[in-house]
């Protein structure tokens, strides 16, 4: 069976490279390039990164993957086999069986304190809502007699009102023209701001495979929409650093992620960039045009209002 990191460290020295150099070449980090040198698989991000870097190194010093990438494939299936999780011995079931008490009695030491506590809560609930209920009867009170004091006045003044009907109604009808024409005026900046307000992504910084960009007046509600065309291509989309969706879609397929309300970055990871179209909110985001030449890159959208 092949040594991989072997192989290709040897066809790295033979054709000059340094590992810096090939980092230039491939645009993989160098800790990786020397995780694969190792055979150190578990260091790198994934078995999907493991076959497109080990592809990609292969080809960068002239020799074919295929061989590499087989001789990966059964080393994986024979570990899955093999793996077996330890049982555990019976010092540490005591020492866990220990551990659970200790956590039960201190939560038990706790106890009074919450029922004390729970009792002030009751007791001065319980004067909030007296106080509150004997607001609510004053204010009750004062109402009554103030309906009474209006409709004595009303009496008084229903002689006069008759009298300048007819001046109020031409007022009235001047200022309902002038309030209508003003309310009008206002929806209409409103509706204008409104339509002003437009998603703009812009390129904050780059390193390598990793972009930011900056979002402006996002929507309330965000969507990632990823398509795929030409290959299969392994993406993942997160949220203030949670991951929401991961996965491998084939030529032709697609997958829309919606993310939860109140974020403020996202970030999609794409491993064969080349096949993959993103749709930020309904607007396809061109993100090639930064460096189109990248097969893996990391890309992080910070959300500004």
């Amino acid at each position: 069976m092949v040594e991989i990191g072997k192989s290709l460290q040897a066809a790295r020295i033979e054709k000059g490279y340094t590992l810096d150099d090939l980092q230039q070449i491939t645009k993989i980090q160098k800790r990786y390039l020397i995780a694969i040198e190792d055979e150190r698989f578990d260091a790198l991000p994934g078995d999907f990164y493991v076959k497109a870097f080990i592809k990609q190194y292969a080809e960068s010093v002239d020799v074919d993957p295929t061989e590499f990438l087989s001789t990966f494939e059964n080393q994986k299936a024979t570990n899955d086999d093999v793996i077996e999780e330890p049982a555990k011995t019976r010092s540490e079931v005591t020492r866990e069986s220990i551990q659970k008490s200790n956590k039960v009695s201190h939560l038990l030491g706790y106890l009074p304190t919450i029922i004390v506590v729970a009792v002030v809560v009751v007791i001065l609930g319980s004067i909030y809502y007296v106080a509150w209920s004997n607001h609510q009867k004053d204010a009750q009170t004062q109402q009554i007699e103030s309906s009474s004091k209006v409709s004595v006045s009303s009496q008084k003044d229903s002689k006069s009102s008759s009298t300048s009907s007819s001046k109020s109604k031409k007022s009235s009808s001047k200022s309902s023209k002038k309030s209508s024409q003003k309310s009008s005026k206002k929806s209409s900046k409103k509706s204008s701001s409104s339509k002003a307000k437009k998603e703009k992504i812009s390129l904050a910084s780059s390193s390598g495979s990793k972009f930011v960009y900056t979002m402006t007046n996002p929507a309330s509600t965000s969507t990632v929409k990823i398509s795929i065309n030409g290959s299969k291509a392994w993406s993942a989309v997160s949220a203030n650093g949670t991951q929401q969706w991961q996965g491998t879609l084939s030529s032709g397929a697609s997958h829309e992620v919606s993310l939860p309300s109140g974020t403020t970055a996202i970030t999609i990871n794409l491993g064969n960039s080349g096949a993959t179209t993103l749709t930020i909110d309904g607007k396809k985001f061109n993100y090639k045009k930064d460096n189109s030449s990248l097969t893996v890159r990391t890309i992080t959208i910070n959300l500004e209002d």
